[in-house]
């Protein structure tokens, strides 16, 4: 196999990257462009595998972002789309890193941010472009032996002879050129002492199975097709020595920036927060991640602590549920469901998603592609719970084996859907809990389309809204105003210890008279009890 060598670096005059070009990272970010948008990046950070990369003294967050690199073997100027792939000689891993410190300081061109020496290395193999399938390739990452990135080419928005087509229309692509063609979720932050590889290969085409997986999932492709593959490109981090000079834009940075160089709040381990506000989706000022993921929007993320999450979590959905009723709120609990695991507690904050009834002109376009339920599922974050609403209609099915997967992959708590689910056996198998209608085998075009995401909607009889608190338990599942739910929780585990002393009472014979609830003469001999126990 032909291999990346300095001559491969020294012929490439341009390297070209784009912002955003997998479905994955699409949803990560919260916006799918229209159109590719692309930045530059200077030869001169171009670096062969087994290279080292520093961080920059001063910085504390170095991007990592494994990407399939195309080289071009013969000038393109305004090719079309039929013609361009034939301009490709070859296929390469590449490693589009960046440091977030700078990404203020170049009003979108990533110069500083991602133009520093060794931040583009590539190799170490070549796949000739002649001898693969450009939509049958698949690109993992690997950060310190951890697979933390897989996919593949079979789903992209832009497709990489649609990328070489638009951009001879302007310029002139010479042989030797690179393009970047994007990265999937997945990609996050490397320190010094860590090790990032990257690796393309020709994998199997033709079933559903093999060219939709995600980060993580185990249906990314199977084994290299015919062994044809780029080999690891290895890339070791170091730390950087020598300072900024004062004459220049210094590093800084904050928790948006390490929100989106993790890929999520969670992963960078902050408390979670409201979402930030969309930007354009080709604004110089807004390059790839300069748009965060949605979180939970419509509500203050930052309500669901971990400490007010372990008190829900220590409490029954049926006492909550009293609770919430003393309050004058008796229509919050979802209702009809079963769950494929009711042993579990589960507790996260809601995302939505809706689904309108099936009309054939308006399936045509809403329900294919990236349509509104491979957004809600590859968007879903850590802890969250995607709740659907599909009428209580029965005869077909919201939810599948593979998306349930990708929930369950990007740490999903729980999916609550008011409709059916298909490959019921497989999603019942999984640790993620599935609140469902029924089982059923058919699609969703026989009478649904995925119309949208994070807006109110009704599941079960009851009003969801994105940012809700949802608790689900062997009784039931409960949507809890986050404003309400501090005191909640806290009322709760009163009540459950009032209920502690009451069945001890019950246990030794006591009438429930006067004991359950507890009259004066039970309550102040329950404040005895209670101090007992503090003093024990």
């Amino acid at each position: 196999m032909e291999q990346v060598t300095d001559h491969t670096l020294a012929a490439a005059r341009k390297v070209i990257a784009v912002h955003i070009n997998y479905p994955s990272r699409a949803a990560q970010r919260g916006r799918t462009p229209e159109q590719p948008s692309y930045f530059l990046k200077p030869s001169s950070s171009l670096a062969l595998s087994g290279s080292t990369v520093e961080r920059p003294a001063g910085c504390e967050l170095l991007g990592y972002e494994g990407e399939i690199a195309l080289i071009i073997g013969k000038p393109a100027r305004r090719v079309g789309i039929e013609d361009a792939w034939s301009h490709v000689e070859w296929v390469t891993a590449s490693n589009d890193l960046g440091v977030y410190d700078l990404r203020y300081a170049d009003k979108g061109s990533n110069l500083r941010s991602k133009g520093g020496d060794g931040f583009t290395p590539v190799g170490p193999g070549l796949l000739a472009a002649d001898a693969v399938d450009p939509a049958g390739l698949r690109i993992r990452t690997w950060h310190n032996g951890e697979l933390v990135q897989d996919d593949t080419t079979g789903d992209l928005l832009f497709p990489f002879a649609r990328l070489v087509a638009d951009l001879s229309q302007l310029l002139t692509l010479e042989e030797g050129d690179i393009i970047l063609t994007g990265t999937p979720a997945g990609a996050s932050v490397a320190r010094p002492g860590d090790v990032v590889e990257v690796e393309v290969s020709a994998v199997a085409v033709g079933s559903e199975g093999s060219t939709a997986g995600g980060a993580g999932g185990t249906t990314a492709g199977g084994a290299a097709s015919g062994g044809r593959t780029t080999g690891r490109l290895v890339t070791l981090v170091a730390e950087g020595t020598t300072p900024f000079g004062d004459f220049g834009a210094q590093p800084r940075t904050d928790d948006l920036q390490r929100e989106e160089a993790y890929g999520s709040r969670a992963a960078a381990g902050l408390p979670a927060a409201p979402a930030a506000p969309a930007a354009e989706a080709d604004s110089a000022e807004a390059p790839d991640a300069a748009v965060g993921h949605v979180q939970s929007p419509e509500a203050p993320a930052h309500v669901l602590t971990p400490e007010l999450k372990a008190k829900l979590e220590s409490v029954c959905t049926a006492t909550l549920s009293s609770q919430l009723r003393k309050r004058g709120l008796n229509n919050v609990s979802i209702d009809g469901l079963s769950s494929t695991r009711p042993e579990k507690r589960i507790v996260g904050l809601a995302r939505t998603l809706r689904y309108v009834p099936n009309r054939e002109d308006l399936f045509k376009t809403h329900g294919g592609g990236f349509n509104a339920q491979k957004k809600a599922i590859d968007s879903v974050n850590e802890g969250e719970i995607l709740v659907m609403e599909a009428r209580g209609e029965k005869g077909t099915g919201t939810i599948g084996d593979i998306l349930a997967l990708r929930a369950q992959v990007r740490g999903a708590a729980a999916i609550i859907t008011d409709g059916g689910v298909r490959d019921f056996s497989a999603v019942a198998a999984m640790d993620m809990a599935t609140y469902y209608a029924n089982p059923h085998p058919a699609v969703l075009g026989r009478r649904h389309i995925p119309w949208d995401t994070d807006i109110t909607i009704a599941c079960g009889g009851t009003t969801v809204q994105p940012g809700d608190i949802i608790v689900a338990d062997a009784d039931g599942i409960l949507v809890i105003p986050p404003a309400l739910a501090e005191e909640l929780a806290d009322d709760s585990i009163a009540q459950e210890r009032e209920e502690v002393f009451i069945t001890e009472m019950v246990s030794q014979g006591h009438s429930v008279d006067g004991l359950y609830p507890l009259n004066a003469e039970w309550r102040a001999r329950y404040e005895n009890w209670e101090a007992g126990k503090a003093n024990a």
